[in-house]
Parts: C-alpha cells; structure tokens; sequence
C-alpha cells in the first residue's frame, strides 16, 4: 500500500465511520479545526486514559492536575513566549502559499531553479536564482519570496466587559497620528485587557509547582502530570490533524535533584518508548532520536524526540526534554515567591551542613494526544485479501487497535430479530456495561456486513446471537483479527471480553 494512499483512505475512513469529522462542514469548514465523533472521542479518551493509568494511577511519585486554559499574561511574558514564541513567516509570490521560513527546502544561494508559473502543473516554466537566504517555496520550488516577518503563534483575546477597542477608537477619534504612534496606541489599548489561549499546558504545573508539593506532601523526585487543550496559530497547518491550530497534549513535568538529569532523562525515554510499544503493532515504525546541539531550545540541556513513521516520513510524537531549572528559577525571579525544595536529609554542597534547599531541575515527556490518535489508527490499519462464501476475491480492512484502545470493546449481534434473540442480546449488552465497557447492540444489515462493519472500526470481539443460543444458552464468539469464532457459554463469553481487556491493563 503507497503510504500517501493509505493517509487518504485513512481520512476516508475517519469521516465514513464517526471518528473525526471537518468542523463546521455544512459551512465550508473551517481550516484545521476538527470534531471527534461517537468513535474518535471514544478512542481519543481511552488514550488519554491510559496515558494516565501509565503515568500517574501505576505511580506513587506523580499526581495530576487540570488547570486553566487562559493564565495571568505574566506567565506567558515570563515563559518567554510573548516575546520569542514566534516563527519567520514568508509568502511565495509565485503561487501564493504561506509557509514557515524554518521548514522551507534549502537549497543554495545563486542556483538557478526552474518552476511553474502560478505553481500550476500546466503553467509556463520559469527559471530564477535562488536568493541570499537559501530557501524555496516547499509547494512550487519557487525562489520568488517575500521578505521574512515574524509571526506570534499565541491566540490574543481580552478579558473584561468593556471592548479596548471602543475606548481605543472613542480616544483616538480626531486625533493627528503617525503611522507607528496610531499603532503604539492600538497596541496599548489591546493589552490592557489582553489574555491568552494557552500554547502548551506545561507552565501551569510549573507555577502551581509549589501548590501541588505542599499539598500533597511530595517528595524529590516527583512529578506533575496534565492532559487538555492547547492552541497555537500555526502558519502551515498539515496532514490532517497533525498539524493543527487547536489540539490537545498529554504532559508531565518531573521535577528532580540537580544533577541527576541524565539518568532521569534516559530513564524517562525508556519508559516513553515502552509504552508505545505496547499498543502498538510495528513497533519498528517508533524511533527515539537525540536533539542536535543546535536543535536544542534555550531552556535544555538534552533532549529527545519520539518520532513515528507516518506516510510522509517521520516525525516528532512526543518530546522528552531535560529543562534544568530554568521555568521554576524564571518564575521565582518574577514572582518574587521562591519555586524551591528543601530537603533535610541532603547536605548543602556549597555550605556542606545538612539540610539543602534548591530549584529542582526538571524532565518533561511531552506528548500529543492527537498525533498520538492519528498514530495509533495509522499502525492499525490493515487490507487483508480474501475470498468470499461464492469463492470471490474480497478485501477485508481491519482496524488492528489495541483491545484497551478500540472504542468499542464488543459488539453483540443478534441473527435475526425475532425468536427472542434480541432480548438474549440486549441482556448480554447489560451485563457487559454493568461492567463499564463501551459495547454495541447491532442488528441491522446481515451478520457479514455487521462483521465487516466492526472489524473496520476496531471492535475486538463480535458475540453471536443465533438459534442454538436460545436452546442451548451459547454463544459464538469472534476474534478480530484472526476472523476465528468458537462456541462457548453465554457467561463464558463475558468473561472472555472481560479478562482480556483487563489482563491488558
């Protein structure tokens, strides 16, 4: 299967079967901006689930939080974000495309390029020398670019009932204004009430760093986790949700002694890497890759990606960054409130006396949710030929989702509605939720559409209500991905679905 080929039938299939949908689609949609349906809110929470069960239900040293997605504007000044949270934005004049100057194909300054007028595959060729900064357009190969403009990734709203816009324009009105005062002016009425869709939710656990460990009565090392929305005015957003202006991260922040940063570091890559390798069905298509010296972000001393192989080549899942102590001393500085740790039993290295008080340093494992959705149903698609009972070449499309991940955990089928199957049926389902698993009653269209159907969005196990049910109290029961059945007791069968998902655990 062509890898771009399978990205398109996965899109296909997101929209055909309810997992993820194009926001606002009876009005055109709205650009990157994505709904999850009945099975992608399904799939997306069970993730986010375990993720938590991993990072903070199976640990004694990490508990979570949920804070607010809008914070003081000094957070953000003092993160550095107001000020650097900004990527070079270029517009090709050629074919019109906006792009980040950073991610734009290098190539040589003064080579001559050839290109398509309009970036058009029928235009005029063109020829041009590539400019001083060393870049085309990555759409049309185009060396014809405007100059580079800084452009801040942060969603700016304002908070309070009066419109700074209003009072802005009522004091302005009449007045004789430059160019650059009209747009102090502006910017200082704005900025007065000015708040901040959050860029990552990882400052939150850092300025409630303090809350948390008094609270709770944490000890060095431990750590902070959090899942929830982030935005992001990305310039280029692409590849269906992997790039998108809203989106949501499932971070923790292990705050550590000085000085053991390394060890933590690897220690965390490790258990990163295990963990999507334990619902994953290629793990090879997982990759842990190390920063470059000039990769790293101002904040870090090493870091490393988590890179899966999606169609269009690989790229960043997850980040595990070794941050010092540069967020809590940066904070503490501005706050004037000491983001410290003092622990009694460790002998100050400057003073050599008992008793240590320090800015802990910190390890962050990074991730997406959703990257980590659409990786997740990337590695669990599979086409498998076959032959129907007629004898003809079919194609069956599976949707190999770990059981613990699969939105449905099984389906139970009546074969036909009457005889009492469905009531045999709808008693099995009630037993199955009785023990909170998301399961379906399915009874429409014949038992191999219903199989085919389930198979696609992942659904694990099939249980078949048929005659011999009824007189015998039994059941067929489907395995997905062998496509195998075996008959067994009705209670059986519940216990089969239950003792698998929870022997996964």
């Amino acid at each position: 299967m062509e890898s771009l080929d399978l990205m398109t039938k996965i899109v296909s299939l997101c929209k055909r079967r309810g997992f993820i949908f194009q926001s606002s689609e009876i009005y055109g949609g709205l650009k990157s901006c994505y709904d999850y349906g009945p099975l992608g809110v399904e799939l997306k929470r069970n993730i986010a689930a375990e993720w938590w069960r991993s990072m903070v239900y199976k640990r004694e040293d990490v508990v979570g939080i949920d804070a607010s997605i809008m914070m003081h504007p000094k957070v953000w000044q003092t993160s550095g974000h107001l000020s650097g949270f900004s990527d070079p934005l270029v517009d090709c004049l050629n074919c019109k495309e906006r792009f980040r100057a950073d991610k734009a194909p290098k190539v040589a300054a003064g080579t001559s390029v050839t290109f398509k007028k309009g970036g058009k595959a029928n235009g005029d060729a063109l020829t041009g020398a590539v400019p001083a900064h060393g870049y085309v357009c990555p759409v049309c190969g185009s060396p014809q670019l405007s100059d580079e403009r800084q452009f801040n990734l942060m969603f700016r709203t304002n908070m309070g009932p009066v419109d700074p816009l209003s009072e802005f324009v009522r004091d302005a009105h009449g007045k004789d204004m430059t160019r650059e005062e009209f747009r102090t002016k502006l910017d200082e009425a704005v900025r007065s009430t000015a708040v901040y869709l959050r860029p990552e939710t990882a400052q939150a656990m850092f300025v409630q760093f303090l809350n948390v460990q008094q609270s709770q009565s944490m000890k060095i090392p431990f750590g902070i986790a959090q899942t929830g929305k982030s935005f992001r005015n990305e310039i280029v957003t692409e590849h269906f949700i992997f790039r998108s202006c809203e989106f949501e991260q499932m971070e923790m922040e292990f705050f550590i002694e000085p000085g053991t940063q390394n060890e933590w570091l690897k220690y965390w890559c490790d258990e990163r890497m295990n963990w999507y390798a334990n619902f994953a069905n290629k793990k090879e298509d997982f990759m842990l890759r190390r920063h470059d010296s000039d990769e790293l972000a101002h904040y870090s001393d090493d870091c490393y990606d988590i890179e899966y192989r999606y169609p269009w080549g690989w790229g960043e899942l997850e980040g595990v960054a070794s941050r010092t102590d540069y967020d809590l001393s940066r904070h503490a500085e501005a706050s004037g409130v000491k983001l410290s740790y003092f622990d009694q039993q460790k002998v100050d290295p400057a003073t050599g006396k008992p008793g240590w008080r320090y800015t802990p340093y910190v390890i962050e494992p990074a991730a997406g949710l959703t990257r980590t959705v659409l990786c997740f149903l990337l590695d669990a698609y599979s086409e498998e030929k076959g032959v129907d009972h007629e004898g003809k070449e079919k194609t069956r499309v599976v949707l190999k989702l770990h059981p613990r991940l699969a939105p449905v955990k099984a389906a139970v089928l009546p074969l036909v509605k009457k005889d009492g199957q469905p009531e045999k049926a709808r008693a099995i389902v009630a037993e199955l939720r009785r023990h909170g698993l998301n399961v379906s009653y399915d009874e429409q269209q014949s038992i191999g559409k219903r199989y085919a159907k389930h198979d696609e969005i992942g659904t694990p196990f099939c249980i078949t209500i048929d005659p011999e049910t009824i007189t015998s109290d039994t059941v067929t029961i489907r395995d997905r991905d062998s496509a195998t059945q075996v008959r067994v007791p009705t209670a059986k069968a519940i216990e089969i679905v239950r003792e698998r998902l929870e022997s996964l655990a």
